[in-house]
């Protein structure tokens, strides 16, 4: 098991189980069950193999067997998953392995619905660090398993450059020469732009992307325009679902969304004994 997803499962299971499960500890004692994870609801599964190793966490002589693994589609009634062992193991681990399952779930099908609206398009969707804090990894898993591209993982792996940044500079080209000194030309360098004006100026440095800050379609069409292939372009700002295929109609590389990982609805599954 990867050791950051090992680390997140206990964790979440210790704030689950501080001490012992007194619900079931003295109910229950060599009983065993049969469960079903059932969708109540079409969607993208997201997170299954998590709550698999969420059981074994518990217990390692529980079998789990899965009918839809990550990024495939269910409708509502579908088999997900049987897990069978002892009652109270099963017991133990409900809670936590639905909470994964349901949330990353609800994340990757939010992101299927935006990359549907991008068929036929060179655009892609990116999802951003407005994420759960400590559970990126596990958020941007299920990003791309909806279909989604990860956007930077951390502040660390790229360089962005957006107003707040670009304040310590004289300008655009200067901010852009600092960074680039130190960083290299193997890091990718992305700056943000709200007008036309501070785009042509972009397209003077030394950057790799321009992300259009909260453009309207018809300014956006100008930007590519003006672009010309130089750079790639990123459109960010107010994005939903119903407009997503006009954004990609305006010709830019990259949509990013916010909301694919902080105003998600988790995926409604149960778990049927």
């Amino acid at each position: 098991m990867d050791k950051k997803i090992s680390k997140i499962i206990k964790e979440a299971l210790k704030e689950d189980i501080p001490k012992k499960d007194i619900s079931s500890e003295y109910l229950f004692s060599k009983e065993k069950t049969i469960a079903k994870f059932i969708a109540k609801e079409a969607g993208v599964i997201s997170g299954i193999n998590i709550a698999k190793l969420t059981f074994l966490e518990i217990d390692s002589n529980i079998d789990f067997t899965i009918y839809k693994d990550d990024s495939e589609i269910v409708n509502k009634g579908d088999l997900i998953a049987e897990v069978s062992g002892l009652t109270k193991s099963i017991l133990k681990a409900e809670r936590v392995a639905l909470n994964f399952l349901q949330r990353m779930s609800g994340i990757a099908t939010l992101t299927k619905a935006f990359v549907d609206e991008t068929k036929g398009y060179k655009t892609k969707i990116l999802d951003t660090r407005k994420t759960t804090p400590l559970l990126r990894f596990l958020e941007k898993k299920a990003v791309r398993d909806g279909g989604g591209t990860n956007h930077r993982m951390n502040l660390s792996e790229m360089v962005m450059l957006k107003d707040n940044h670009l304040k310590a500079a004289d300008s655009i080209i200067q901010a852009v020469d600092i960074v680039r000194k130190n960083v290299g030309k193997a890091v990718q360098i992305e700056v943000e732009v709200e007008t036309l004006a501070d785009l042509k100026t972009a397209l003077k440095s030394d950057c790799d992307i321009i992300m259009l800050d909260n453009m309207d379609n018809e300014t956006m069409v100008k930007a590519v325009e003006l672009n010309k292939n130089i750079k790639l372009l990123e459109a960010s700002g107010n994005m939903t679902v119903n407009r997503i295929k006009s954004v990609c109609q305006t010709g830019v590389d990259f949509i990013s969304v916010g909301a694919l990982t902080h105003s998600y609805k988790s995926l409604d599954i149960s778990l049927k004994f």
